[in-house]
């Protein structure tokens, strides 16, 4: 039997399938529609997962995967899963950027514990026009004010994060969000301890514009 065996070897473990992008592990690779309802960031390209980090809230657990194309812009994928689930490609835009997008007093309203924010875009100059355009919503309404959350830079779908002895979870944040009214663009501001700020532009589209996947090895 064991003559048999080394004679036919051992079957081949059947390659990963990938169909959804639930999926995604680090090394896989994807490709998009060329819409031009997309931005430039996005429209028809290659995208490699460089990592995939979790967002740990009280009661949800959320993955990210962070994407890397030809060019050197990061693009951050997750899931928004309602009714329906929709891909959420979001960009990192920095203090100068924000702006010139937003009225800094519309912005500051963002922090205001007793003010519903809304923001509207400010026409744009025409480098950060051809940026961002298809990024960008008219008008935003706040959803979210200081929702408490932890960041990892790990991936732990299907497991809790691990605690350090202080009981410790990843850096803590709070999050402040927004979202146009058609709700096809959002703006999500990360506040972390000692007051480091990330403000990221969020798009949502069609699962379908991920035309192909590609497995890593």
């Amino acid at each position: 039997m064991g003559f048999l065996k080394g004679l036919f070897g051992k079957k081949e473990e059947p390659a990963r399938q990938l169909t959804h992008p639930s999926q995604l592990m680090k090394g896989d690779m994807i490709s998009l529609d060329d819409s031009f309802a997309l931005p430039a960031q996005l429209r028809g390209q290659q995208l490699r997962v460089e990592s995939v980090n979790t967002y740990e809230f009280e009661r949800s657990q959320k993955a990210e995967w962070v994407l890397k194309g030809h060019g050197q812009e990061t693009i951050f994928l997750s899931l928004d899963e309602d009714d329906e689930t929709y891909l959420a490609f979001s960009i990192k835009v920095n203090r100068s950027q924000v702006e010139q997008i937003f009225d800094l007093d519309q912005f500051s309203a963002i922090f205001e514990e007793d003010e519903q924010a809304m923001l509207t875009t400010q026409p744009l100059p025409n480098e950060l026009s051809n940026e961002f355009e298809n990024w960008l919503g008219k008008e935003y309404h706040q959803v979210n004010f200081a929702q408490f959350g932890y960041f990892h830079r790990a991936d732990y779908r299907g497991k809790k994060p691990p605690q350090d002895d202080n009981g410790a979870r990843g850096d803590a944040f709070e999050s402040y969000f927004l979202l146009d009214d058609e709700e096809k663009f959002a703006i999500d501001v990360e506040v972390y301890e000692g007051g480091e700020t990330d403000v990221m532009l969020t798009l949502y589209r069609s699962l379908s514009d991920i035309r192909d996947y590609w497995p890593g090895k």
